[in-house]
This record gives structure tokens, sequence and C-alpha cells, in this order.
């Protein structure tokens, strides 16, 4: 049953709902890759490359500007951004023919 931290009371609420959280995050992901993917196929038809430094930016400040809003360390989430955008990059570039 989904809690609030608040509202568990023992370590196998905790975890329990640590699990619950991650597989949520987990089919966030999942969703945010389907994007990746249908990004690379809409910059083939336009001729777009994988990389585009200005977009870079721009998502790992909306990450920052996320995380500072929830009152999370903006650096750990724009360093982590940075990892998950260089990931779909290569991946941008695999179906894009740009290895």
């Amino acid at each position: 049953m989904a809690k609030t931290a608040a509202e568990c009371t023992t370590m196998v609420d905790i975890r329990e709902n640590i699990d619950r959280v991650d597989r949520e995050l987990m089919a966030l992901f999942a969703e945010r890759w389907s994007f990746i993917g249908r990004a690379a196929e809409i910059k083939a038809g336009l001729g777009l490359p994988a990389d585009v430094p200005e977009r870079v930016r721009q998502v790992r400040d909306n990450a920052r500007a996320n995380a500072a809003a929830h009152g999370l360390d903006g650096d750990f989430y724009d360093d982590l951004w940075a990892r998950l955008i260089r990931y779909a990059i290569a991946h941008e570039k695999k179906l894009l023919g740009e290895e």
C-alpha cells in the first residue's frame, strides 16, 4: 500500500515504498526513453544531428531547476541528467548512423 514517508512506521514500510517509487521511476524513465527514440526518428526526417548543444543545456538547466523546486541537490541531478543525456545522444547517433 502506498504511504508517504511520514506514514511509514517500520523499515518494512520504508523498503516497500522505496521499491514502489523505484518501479514508478523506471516506468517514467521508460516513457522518457520512448520520446528519445521518437526524437531520433523526427531528427532523421529533418536532417538534424543527435547532439544539439543548445537543447542539452536547456535539459540540464531544467533538471537543475526541477531539483531545486523539490528541495533536492541541483548539482547531483545535473550530473545524473548529464549521464542520461550522454547515453541518449549515443543511442540517437547509432539510430542516425552518426557513429
